[in-house]
């Protein structure tokens, strides 16, 4: 078979697609992006499904099952957590059964054109960085690792038992293609806390988690923007199976990291800044990045949302590159 989802599943199994790799763009572009190119040509009234077949694109469909706060949050209760006392309060508005529900609800909409194979499907867990940090706010949460070690365990432990409920209840329904944990916990000079803190705080919850996804026939990665090179071996020991976006302005060289780490799954890595410097430059992105996409377990894509600074021009010049790419690395 020769469906999109089909290709997506062989690639993150390292198996051979018979006619090319996927082409999924997991974060397409900016909002202010498509609206340039709507003065350029796009149809104004376009959809999203529209926009991605407009560009011959593949699906991956998000199913988002946040275990964060909902709109139902009272006035009298602070969404800010300060306190074991301020994440009592809290609590009774995370982790909700209608957060799972609407997730199932999606599947079910979903399910028949998955089993097709129309598109892949991608879930979306909060992750044991970005949750915490969520809920306290930047400052607070780096000073909890070492202030409120207690609390922070707690609110991971009820996460990750969230996490598995979300995940078990999606697939009565369909097994989605992979799960990525939001973290975004690395930036361009790498990680955004030290491996010890990573080993203590967020591997065993991890490892509470990824057997269960993995047990149910899915492929668990991280979402994490910056320079991630040195936290790829904590992921990997944590059980994980691979990452993204893997930013090549933060320095990620994807011919390293498959030479360092050979079953590692990627998806990204596309430099976003060459889009609007021309076809000369595009393709020598592609160029690149042709010996990782021939190794299997990597999944092409732009390496975080198409800028507002490529033209509708450039990027249907991009689309062809990358689907001419695509179906040279399956030679």
């Amino acid at each position: 078979m020769n469906t999109a989802r089909d290709r997506f599943q062989k690639t993150l199994n390292f198996e051979k697609c018979p006619d090319r790799l996927p082409m999924v763009e997991w974060a397409a572009w900016w909002d202010l992006t498509i609206e340039r190119w709507k003065t350029e040509g796009l149809p104004k009234e376009i959809s999203w499904e529209d926009s991605l077949a407009y560009f011959d694109l593949d699906p991956l469909v998000l199913i988002g099952t946040g275990g964060g706060p909902g709109a139902d949050v009272p006035a009298s209760v602070s969404r800010i957590v300060t306190d074991e006392a301020a994440y009592d309060s809290l609590r009774p508005y995370l982790f909700t059964e209608s957060g799972i529900e609407g997730a199932l609800q999606h599947a079910r909409r979903l399910k028949a054109s998955h089993e097709r194979g129309e598109f892949s499907i991608r879930v979306w867990l909060d992750g044991y960085f970005w949750f915490p940090r969520g809920l306290m706010g930047i400052e607070q949460h780096m000073l909890a690792f070492y202030d409120q070690p207690e609390l922070m365990h707690r609110m991971n432990s009820d996460l990750a038992d969230y996490n598995n409920r979300v995940i078990r209840a999606i697939c009565t329904v369909l097994t989605p293609d992979m799960v990525g944990f939001a973290e975004d916990m690395s930036y361009n000079h790498g990680p955004m806390l030290s491996q010890g803190f990573f080993h203590e705080f967020l591997r065993p919850y991890y490892q509470r988690t990824v057997p269960v996804i993995q047990s149910l026939g899915i492929k668990a990665l991280v979402d994490t923007d910056g320079d991630v090179t040195t936290m790829i071996p904590w992921l990997l020991e944590a059980g994980l199976d691979g990452v993204y976006p893997l930013e090549r302005q933060a320095g990620v060289d994807l011919a390293l990291l498959r030479r360092l780490f050979p079953r590692l799954i990627m998806m990204g890595g596309y430099d976003k800044m060459v889009m609007s410097c021309g076809e000369p430059a595009m393709r020598a992105e592609f160029e690149r990045l042709l010996p990782v996409m021939r190794t299997g377990g990597y999944i092409p894509s732009v390496d975080h949302q198409t800028p507002p600074e490529v033209s509708l021009e450039n990027f249907k010049i991009y689309s062809r590159l990358f689907r001419e790419y695509c179906e040279r690395a399956v030679r």
